[in-house]
């Protein structure tokens, strides 16, 4: 007598959740990537928060200087996440055929962009966070007294960020070319997000060209966030305006082999 025995569908992940997960498994194999965007932002902070001048109070500024460069470390999470992190492994893919051969899979290619950015996105947030942390606890550094508009500010610049990183991404062919425009961008956007010179300090002139360009301009959100004011909506509007041209761009340019 035999019997008849049913068995329940086995329910598989989706697509793009498996590769979330994949992605996020490789990434998570990448110490040197890690550093750069966990890392390097907070030590830096630690560093400049070691300087005693740093921790005294600036007779043009008003603030101390570790105060101002908060901020500006949790800008440099975002541009090294958006310019390091992400366009040399989209490209590297596009290089190896990865980006062609999942085009003809159920798993299609933006799958894998989308997964890409949402981790590299949450990493720099992740640092962020702990740039804000240490400031906090071994600088007594306020937190932002305007936690809505820190919150908007923030999630701008991110997104601004990794537009841009999809821009060097589409437009470069190769990862070690990739990794070269990338570093073309890195440091003026390291300028103008005032790792050198703070922005409120630069010359007028300079610092109205500057606030044009959406590092600039999110350090100036950020600044006025973390000292109790909503955000000026100028600020606010050019970070917006660059994540829609950037990403744009990006996606008019972008070639998946």
């Amino acid at each position: 007598m035999s019997t008849l025995a049913s068995t329940a569908p086995v329910r598989r992940p989706s697509p793009r959740l498996a590769v979330l997960r994949t992605e996020t498994r490789l990434l998570l194999r990448e110490p040197g990537t890690l550093f750069w965007v966990l890392g390097f932002p907070p030590l830096l902070l630690v560093i400049l928060g070691s300087i005693p001048s740093f921790r005294q109070v600036n007779a043009d500024l008003g603030v101390r200087m570790i105060d101002v460069y908060v901020p500006v470390l949790v800008l440099v999470a975002q541009i090294v996440t958006g310019l390091q992190a992400m366009p040399p492994i989209i490209t590297g893919y596009r290089e190896r055929g990865i980006l062609r051969r999942m085009s003809a899979t159920p798993v299609r290619p933006s799958a894998l962009l989308t997964a890409q950015m949402g981790l590299n996105g949450a990493a720099g947030l992740v640092s962020a966070l702990l740039c804000l942390t240490i400031g906090r606890l071994a600088f007594d550094v306020h937190l932002p007294d305007q936690l809505a508009g820190y919150v908007l500010a923030l999630l701008l610049t991110a997104a601004a960020a990794l537009a841009l990183g999809a821009l060097v991404s589409a437009l470069a062919p190769t990862a070690r070319l990739a990794t070269a425009i990338g570093m073309v961008v890195f440091f003026p956007s390291l300028f103008s997000a005032g790792l050198w010179v703070p922005v409120q300090s630069m010359p007028h002139v300079l610092r109205e060209i500057v606030v044009l360009l959406p590092f600039g301009a999110a350090s100036r959100a950020l600044d006025q966030a973390a000292a109790g004011h909503w955000p000026d909506w100028s600020h606010l509007g050019v970070l917006a305006a660059w994540t829609v041209v950037l990403s744009a761009a990006a996606a008019r340019w972008f070639r998946w082999e």
